[in-house]
């Protein structure tokens, strides 16, 4: 990376933001330099999110700001957020989404030109976002690609804007560590050029790899400061240690037997998207009681589809899916409340799933109402019980969803669907968003819901795979085929196939903070 220089082309001092007499941002300053990364990290809340966006001239509605916060002059900053779908317009396909910010580059050259150059430019963005077929996906809309997906197309459009900063928002999350590995790549290929590159994220795999320079925030302070390899080998702050502690913290592979009748099983399935374009096949999977199965792959790879198969959110398919040996409908819309509450999901953009008009704990509760009977009172009190053992204290739960951070989202999206009391839930990158400390808590609820007897089996949708060693068994998918299945710590310690021995070298280099 680019160290010649240390002139700020942003920079913001002092900085303080204040909702409703609360101070969720206190006396920030950052220097963001060109050609260098600057890593904001911290819990989910912390305040990073606020911070960045600071950047950008944008804060929280209702929000009291005091402080400097200095732009470049002679060219926009990029955003990338944490939940891509936010900012990408459902009805429109990517190729148009991108085509608008591609042409005003263009209107230079003669008119009979601009279109090819304009695709040319999108097709470049695409390609070094790392999104690989970029034609064909141009003819997709937002909800027919993965997350990982949705997020290197926004990425793609910060890179087609020109921007001398860029904030990239957990830039990382919901992707697996090859896709990472190749973010990680290209982002320092951003800051080669010479543009500032402002990373805020949990993943401290990430940092280490790309950053040159780290804050570590807790409840809206810096507390610490550095180069990150300074950071990493002597920690000042307690809080910079524990991080770091729970980062390394080994997960648990376990065990099961495997045997009865499966809760859930899919016989020869065969999901399609575009009217035809098969996404996914999976012959055999059976998920028994008690049991947690990750599902990994790289973005792209169909573990969402999957996901969304067994939910009843994705019709387009062949073959069967049971429960309990049972077949399932292929449409949520045709399955009973029984069945409804049965096979419960949780999305990977926790923000897309609330109505941001209602308090997040009325939207918990509801599900107790709608799917189980339980009167108002009762369900809201179950509802508070549920949060605060995930860890969302009841004042944020009486918030509505735009004040919560996307982390303390997805774990009132968890809380949601537990109240629905589902014999199978679904959990689709539901810690993605969060820190290290948060995700490895997040991780021992889940162990604990499957562990306390037989009534809760768990299917985990995850690019991580610390997330996957929860599992008693792995799926790995890769270009939409099962490539491999087993007992958890089979797969992880002596892979088969030739993509799962590369998902481990390649998240062992990025344990290690190495590009190469």
């Amino acid at each position: 990376m680019n160290r010649a220089t240390d002139a700020a082309v942003a920079e913001i001092r002092d900085l303080r933001v204040e909702i409703d007499g609360r101070a969720i941002v206190d006396g920030v300053s950052v220097r963001v330099p060109p050609g260098r990364v600057t890593a904001l990290v911290g819990a989910s809340g912390s305040g990073k999110t606020t911070t960045g966006l600071a950047l950008l001239g944008e804060y929280p509605p209702g929000a009291r700001v005091t402080g400097e916060v200095r732009r470049p002059g002679d060219g926009p900053v990029g955003y990338v957020p944490q939940h891509p779908a936010a900012v990408l317009n459902p009805a429109r396909r990517v190729g148009a989404l991108l085509d608008d910010i591609a042409r005003p580059q263009v209107r230079h050259l003669r008119r009979a030109e601009r279109r090819a150059a304009a695709r040319a430019l999108v097709l470049r963005a695409l390609s070094e976002a790392q999104l690989a077929d970029g034609e064909a996906l141009l003819r997709r809309h937002p909800h027919q690609l993965s997350g990982g997906q949705q997020q290197r197309v926004v990425l793609a459009q910060a890179l087609l804007l020109g921007a001398r900063v860029i904030v990239a928002d957990e830039p990382t999350t919901g992707q697996d560590a090859l896709t990472k590995s190749r973010i990680v790549e290209q982002l320092a290929a951003v800051a080669a050029r010479g543009i500032a590159v402002v990373l805020l994220s949990h993943d401290l795999d990430v940092v280490r790899a790309l950053a040159d320079e780290v804050l570590v925030m807790r409840a809206g302070r810096v507390v610490e400061s550095g180069p990150v390899e300074r950071l990493w080998t002597a920690p000042r702050h307690e809080w910079t240690r524990r991080l770091l502690d729970e980062q390394r913290a080994a997960g648990r592979a376990g065990a099961s037997d495997g045997t009865g009748r499966p809760v859930l099983e899919v016989r020869d399935l065969t999901a399609v998207h575009d009217g035809g374009t098969v996404v996914l096949r999976a012959p055999h999977l059976t998920l028994h009681r008690g049991e947690s199965l990750a599902v990994v792959g790289r973005s792209g790879s169909g573990k969402t589809t999957l996901a969304r198969c067994l939910a009843g959110l994705h019709r387009d398919h062949d073959g069967e899916i049971l429960l309990d040996g049972a077949p399932l409908p292929r449409s949520l819309r045709h399955r009973d409340r029984a069945r409804l509450a049965a096979v419960q999901y949780v999305f990977q953009d926790a923000r897309a799933a609330f109505d941001e008009h209602r308090p997040v704990l009325t939207q918990v509760a509801r599900t107790a109402v709608r799917l189980r009977g339980v009167d108002e009172r009762a369900a809201t009190g179950e509802a508070l019980t549920t949060l605060h053992r995930l860890g969302l204290a009841a004042d944020l739960a009486h918030r509505r969803p735009g004040e919560l951070s996307g982390g303390e989202l997805q774990r009132a999206s968890l809380a949601r669907a537990l109240l629905a009391r589902p014999r199978v839930l679904i959990c689709d990158e539901v810690t993605s968003g969060l820190d290290t400390v948060s995700r490895r808590a997040l991780l021992d609820v889940l162990a604990g819901l499957v562990g306390e007897g037989d009534d809760l089996s768990l299917v985990l949708i995850t690019h991580d795979l610390d997330t996957a060693r929860l599992a008693h068994r792995i799926a790995v998918l890769d270009a939409g085929e099962l490539v491999e299945q087993g007992p958890g710590q089979q797969v992880l310690t002596e892979p088969q196939h030739p993509f799962t021995v590369s998902l481990m070298r390649t998240t062992e280099r990025l344990e290690t903070g190495t590009r190469g």
